[in-house]
C-alpha cells in the first residue's frame, strides 16, 4: 500500500517498500514533523497497518505514540487515533475473519506478544496516569478508546496496573465516573474496565463500594429491566459479585445500605414461565449466585446470620420460595434455587420455621419438604436437582431441633397417617428402593435428623418396618444391618458399595454418643474385598466399643476387643479405620456442606459424616488399644481429680460469698467516705458564712464604740442598760464557754469512732487479702496434686508394662538364676510402684488437713467480723445521742442570740475567735466530725 504520493501521478518508481520499511517512515514523520496535520495523517496511518503488523508497530511506534499523548492533548482526533493504535497491539482478542485452523501456538503467541507490549507500556506508571488523566476528557473520540485500552491493561497485567491505579490520586473516583456518563457504549465498557479492576483486589473493591457503585449498580439494572434486562444486567451482576464475594467489608456495607430490600424485585416471575431467554436464565442465575455470596456458610456466623434476617424481613425468602414452587421454571434455575433457598435457611430458626410452613400448590396441598423429597428419591430426576434437595434438607435439619423432632415423628407408630405422603415414609421407601443412589440420599438425609440430637435417636429406635405379609415387624435398625450383612447378595441395579456406604454412615451417626443403640446387633462385616466398606464397618465397631456403658453381658468393651484381637487384630482393624480418611472422596467431601459432585458413582461421603470420623477416629485407636486396667486406672483418675474438683468449687463457693460481704462492706465504708467529704465541705461554707458575720460585727462594734463615745454626756438611762446588756453577755460568754467545752467532749468522742471505723476498714481489707491468698494457696496445692496424680499414672503405665515384658521372659525356657533374678526385680517394681501410691494417698491427707485448718480459720474470721459489725451499731448509737445533746445545745446558743437581738445588740456565733486561733481550727474540725457523724448513721 502506498502512503506517500512522491511521483507525478501518484506512482512510486521502484519497488514498493515493505511493511516495516512503511513503519518505520511513519514513525520518522510522526517524530519529526511540525504540522499537526502531517502527525494527524501518521498516526491515522499507522492505526491502520496496526492489526496486520502488531509487531512491528508495537516495537517500532509505541514510544512515539506515548509522546503523542502527552503534547498533543489540545487534538482530539490524534488522541483518539494514538489510543486505538495503541489497543490494538496491546489487546489479545480475536479477530472475527481469523480462520478456525489457526494453529494454537500462533495464538499463544499473540498473547505472550500483548503481554510484552503491557509490560513495556507500564514500565512507568506514569503512563497509565497518563491514561488516567485522558479518561476525564468528555471527548467521545477521546475517552471510549482510552477505556478499552485501559482494559486491555489489566487483562494482560491485572496486578501491577491495579497497583498503579490504586497509589494514583483519584484513580479510582475517575473510573467510576464512567458509569454516570449518558453514552451508553462508554457506560457499559467501563463496567467491564470495572469488572477487570475490581478481580482479587480487596482494597479497590472496597473504594469502588465507597464510591457508590452498589447504588449506582442497582440503579442500571433496575432502568435495563432487572432479570429480563439484556446484557449490561449481565455485567452489572458480575461486577457485584466482584465487589461482594470474599469481601465482609463489602457485605456489611451492602447489608447496612438496605441494598437487600431491592433484591426482592428480581425475583418477581409471573405465572406464565413459558419462553425463557437464555439471557434472563444467566441473569437469574447471577442474581441467585448474589444472594448466596450474602449468607455462604463460608461467612462468618454473624454476618450471615443478620443477612438472613434481613431477606426474611423483606420477603425476599417469600419469594424465592415462590419460584422454588411454580411450574415452567427452567431446571437449572430451579435447581440453583433450591441451593439458594437452603443457605437462606441454614442455621436460622425463623426462616426454617418459614420454610416447614411453605405448601405446594397442590391439591391437596402438600408441605415442600414432601414435594422435595419426592423429587429426591425419584431416579428419573436430573443428578443435580436431586443433590440440590439433598442440600436442601441438610440445611433445613442443621441446628434445627424442631425441624429433627417433626421429620422423625413422622416415622413413628402413632403418627403415621395411611392417607397421606410424609417425609418419613419418602425417607424410608428410598432407603430400601432399588437405586442406589437414592439409598445413599435417604441415609445421608435421615442421619442429619440424627445429627446431635439423642433425643431423636433413641425415638428412632421405636420405627417398625413390616417386611413381608405374615411376617412380624422389624426395627429400622435390624433391617439396616440385615442388608449390610447380607454383603455380596445385594443385586440391586446401580453401585452396592454406594449402598452400604449410606447405610454405614447412617449406622455410625446414628450409635454415635447413644449407649442406648448399642442393644441391637453389630455388623461384623470385615470379610469383604471393599476397602472403604471395611474402614466404614471397623468405625461402627470402634464406635460401639467407645459409646458402651457395658449393660450389655455379651457385647461389654473388653469382649468386643478381644474380638477384634482374635479376628481382626489390633493394628489391621487400626489400618482398616485409616482407609476412610486417606479416601479421595472423603477429602473432597470434607471441603464444604453443598454435595457436588461429578457423577453419581462419586457420590459416597458426606459433609457432616466426615466432621464425625474426624472426631472419632483418634478416641478410638486409644480405646481399642487400651486394656481394662488401664482403663480401670484412669476412671479412678478421672474419679479422684472430680472429687477434688468439687472440694475446690466448695470453697470457691464459700470464697465468693465471704467477697460479697466484703464488697458490701467496702460500699458502706466508700458511702461513708462520700458523706464525710460532703459534710467537709458544708463545713467550710458555713465557716465562710460566720467569716462574714464575724467582719459585720466588728464594723458594728467600732460604730458603736464611736456612738458611745459622741453620746458620753447622755442619760444615765442608757448607762443602765448599757450595765443590763454587760451582765447579759457576762452570762452568754459563760454559757458559750460551757457549750465549747461540751463541743470539745463530743470531739474526742467522734475521734474514737473514727479509729474505730478506720479500723474495720483495715479488717475488711485483711479479710479480702488473706481469703485471696487463701485461695491462690488451694489452687496451687491442688494443681500440684493434680500433675502429681497424671506423673503417677504414666509411671504406673510404665511399670506395668516392663512387668509384661518381664512375664513374658519369665515364661520362655531359661536359666534358673536369671528367672530368680527377674522374679525378684519384677517385686522391686511392684514395691516401688506401692510407694508411690502410698505418698499419692499421704500428700491428698495433707491437703485435706489444710483445707480443713483454711476451713476453720474463715469461720473464725467470720465471727471476728460479726462481734465488729455489732460494735459498729453501738458506736452508731452512741453517735446518735451525741447528735441529739448537740442538737439541744444549738437550740440554746439560738435562742440566746436572740434575746440580745432583742436587747438592740449585735452577737456573733464565735466571738472569740480574735484572741484565738486555735479555737476557729478547734471547731472547724468539731464540724467535720460533727458532718462525718451525722452521715454515718444516715448511711
Amino acid at each position: 500500500m502506498n502512503f506517500f504520493g512522491f511521483g507525478m501521478g501518484g506512482k512510486v518508481p521502484g519497488p514498493q517498500p515493505s511493511g516495516a520499511e512503511t513503519i518505520q517512515k511513519l514513525c520518522d514523520r510522526v517524530a519529526s514533523s511540525t504540522l499537526l496535520d502531517d502527525r494527524r495523517d501518521a498516526v491515522r496511518a499507522l492505526k491502520s497497518l496496526s492489526k496486520k503488523y502488531r509487531m512491528e508497530v508495537g516495537t517500532q511506534a509505541m514510544d512515539h505514540l506515548i509522546n503523542i499523548l502527552q503534547t498533543d492533548r489540545s487534538d482530539s482526533e490524534i488522541l483518539g487515533y494514538a489510543l486505538d493504535t495503541l489497543y490494538n497491539i496491546i489487546c489479545n482478542d480475536e479477530e472475527e475473519e481469523q480462520d478456525e485452523s489457526e494453529d494454537e501456538n500462533a495464538q499463544k503467541q499473540a498473547d505472550d506478544l500483548g503481554a510484552q507490549f503491557t509490560d513495556k507500556f507500564i514500565e512507568d506508571p506514569e503512563h497509565v496516569t497518563l491514561l488516567l488523566t485522558l479518561l476525564e476528557e468528555f471527548d467521545f473520540h477521546v475517552r471510549w478508546p482510552g477505556v478499552k485500552l485501559l482494559t486491555a491493561l489489566l487483562k494482560n497485567q491485572g496486578p501491577q496496573v491495579q497497583g498503579v491505579i490504586l497509589v494514583s490520586p483519584m484513580g479510582v473516583s475517575r473510573l467510576m465516573d464512567l458509569l454516570a456518563d449518558s453514552r451508553e457504549v462508554i457506560r457499559n465498557d467501563g463496567l467491564l474496565l470495572l469488572q477487570q479492576l475490581t478481580k482479587g483486589n480487596a482494597a479497590i473493591q472496597k473504594i469502588v463500594a465507597f464510591e457508590s457503585a452498589f447504588e449506582r449498580l442497582l440503579d442500571i439494572i433496575t432502568e435495563e429491566g432487572s432479570s429480563d434486562g439484556g446484557i449490561v444486567v449481565e455485567d452489572c451482576l458480575l461486577l457485584l459479585l466482584n465487589l461482594l464475594k470474599n469481601n465482609s467489608s463489602n457485605q456489611n456495607f451492602f447489608k447496612e445500605g438496605s441494598y437487600i430490600q431491592r433484591m426482592k424485585p428480581w425475583f418477581e416471575v409471573g405465572d406464565d414461565n413459558s419462553g425463557w431467554s437464555a439471557q434472563k436464565v444467566t441473569n437469574l442465575h447471577l442474581m441467585l449466585q448474589l444472594v448466596r455470596v450474602m449468607v455462604s456458610p463460608v461467612n462468618s456466623p454473624g454476618a450471615t446470620a443478620s443477612c438472613q434476617k434481613s431477606m426474611y424481613q423483606c420477603g425476599l425468602l417469600q419469594q424465592l420460595c415462590t419460584i422454588l414452587m411454580a411450574t415452567g421454571v427452567p431446571a437449572d434455575i430451579l435447581t440453583e434455587t433450591i441451593n439458594t433457598v437452603s443457605e437462606v435457611i441454614r442455621g436460622s430458626q425463623v426462616n426454617q420455621d418459614y420454610f416447614a410452613s411453605v405448601n405446594a400448590p397442590s391439591n391437596p396441598p402438600r408441605p415442600a419438604i414432601v414435594v422435595l423429597l419426592m423429587s429426591m428419591v425419584n431416579e428419573r430426576q436430573p443428578f443435580v436437582l436431586r443433590c440440590a434437595v439433598l442440600y436442601c434438607f441438610q440445611c433445613f435439619l442443621y441446628k434445627n431441633e424442631k425441624g429433627q423432632g417433626e421429620i422423625v415423628a413422622t416415622l413413628l407408630p402413632s403418627t403415621i397417617d395411611a392417607n397421606s405422603i410424609s417425609a418419613g415414609q419418602l425417607l424410608c421407601g428410598g432407603l430400601f428402593s432399588a437405586d442406589s443412589l437414592s439409598n445413599w440420599c435417604a441415609a445421608v438425609a435421615l442421619a442429619h435428623a440424627l445429627q446431635d440430637n439423642l433425643t431423636q435417636k433413641e425415638q428412632l429406635l421405636r420405627v417398625q418396618l413390616a417386611t413381608s405379609l405374615g411376617k412380624p415387624p422389624v426395627s429400622l435398625l435390624q433391617q439396616c444391618t440385615n442388608i449390610l450383612s447380607q454383603g455380596d447378595k445385594i443385586t440391586r441395579r446401580g453401585s452396592k458399595v454406594q449402598t452400604r456406604v449410606g447405610l454405614l454412615m447412617l449406622l455410625c451417626t446414628w450409635i454415635s454418643n447413644c449407649p442406648i443403640a448399642l442393644t441391637a446387633q453389630i455388623s461384623e462385616n470385615l470379610g469383604e474385598d471393599e476397602r472403604l466398606v471395611q474402614g466404614l464397618c471397623a468405625l461402627l465397631l470402634g464406635i460401639c466399643i467407645y459409646y458402651n456403658d457395658n449393660s450389655l453381658e455379651n457385647y461389654t468393651k473388653e469382649k468386643l476387643k478381644q474380638l477384634i484381637e482374635k479376628r481382626i487384630g489390633k493394628e489391621n482393624f487400626v489400618e482398616k479405620l485409616g482407609f476412610i480418611t486417606k479416601h479421595e472422596l472423603y477429602s473432597r467431601a470434607a471441603q464444604k456442606p453443598q454435595p457436588v459432585f461429578p457423577s453419581p458413582e462419586q457420590m459416597l461421603f458426606d459433609h457432616e459424616f466426615t466432621k464425625l470420623v474426624k472426631e472419632l477416629e483418634g478416641v478410638i485407636t486409644k480405646a481399642v488399644h487400651k486394656s481394662s486396667e488401664e482403663e480401670k486406672k484412669e476412671e479412678e483418675v478421672k474419679k479422684t481429680l472430680e472429687q477434688h474438683d468439687n472440694i475446690v468449687t466448695q470453697y470457691k463457693e464459700l470464697i465468693r460469698e465471704q467477697d460479697a460481704q466484703i464488697q458490701e462492706l467496702k460500699e458502706q465504708v466508700s458511702s461513708m467516705t462520700s458523706q464525710n467529704e460532703q459534710m467537709q465541705a458544708t463545713v467550710a461554707q458555713q465557716l465562710s458564712q460566720i467569716q462574714q458575720h464575724k467582719d459585720q460585727y466588728n464594723i458594728l462594734k467600732l460604730k458603736l464604740g464611736k456612738e458611745n463615745q459622741s453620746q458620753s454626756n447622755s442619760q444615765g438611762d442608757a448607762s443602765q442598760v448599757n450595765g443590763l446588756q454587760t451582765e447579759e453577755l457576762t452570762q452568754l460568754r459563760e454559757e458559750v464557754e460551757e457549750l465549747r467545752q461540751q463541743h470539745t467532749l463530743l470531739q474526742t468522742q467522734l475521734s474514737d469512732k473514727d479509729s474505730l471505723i478506720n479500723t474495720l476498714v483495715s479488717v475488711v481489707d485483711f479479710l479480702w487479702v488473706f481469703c485471696g491468698s487463701l485461695l491462690s494457696c488451694v489452687l496451687q496445692e491442688l494443681e500440684a496434686l493434680r500433675t502429681q496424680v497424671q506423673s503417677q499414672s504414666a509411671e504406673i503405665s510404665q511399670l506395668k508394662t516392663e512387668k509384661q515384658e518381664l512375664l513374658r521372659r519369665a515364661e520362655a525356657p531359661v536359666n534358673g538364676i536369671i528367672a530368680n533374678m527377674t522374679f525378684y526385680s519384677k517385686n522391686v517394681s511392684l514395691y516401688s510402684t506401692d510407694e508411690e501410691v502410698r505418698s499419692l494417698s499421704g500428700g491428698r491427707t495433707d491437703l485435706e488437713q489444710q483445707l480443713a485448718s483454711a476451713t476453720s480459720t474463715v469461720a473464725i474470721l467470720q465471727t471476728e467480723k460479726t462481734k465488729l459489725q455489732t460494735e459498729v451499731q453501738e458506736s452508731k448509737k452512741e453517735q446518735d445521742d451525741l447528735l441529739m445533746l448537740l442538737a439541744d445545745q444549738d437550740q440554746k446558743i439560738h435562742s440566746l442570740k436572740q434575746k440580745l437581738k432583742d436587747l438592740g445588740e449585735t452577737v456573733e456565733d464565735e466571738d472569740d475567735l480574735d484572741r484565738n486561733t486555735e479555737g476557729e481550727e478547734t471547731c472547724s474540725s468539731d464540724g467535720k466530725r460533727k458532718d462525718f457523724a451525722e452521715s454515718h448513721l444516715r448511711s
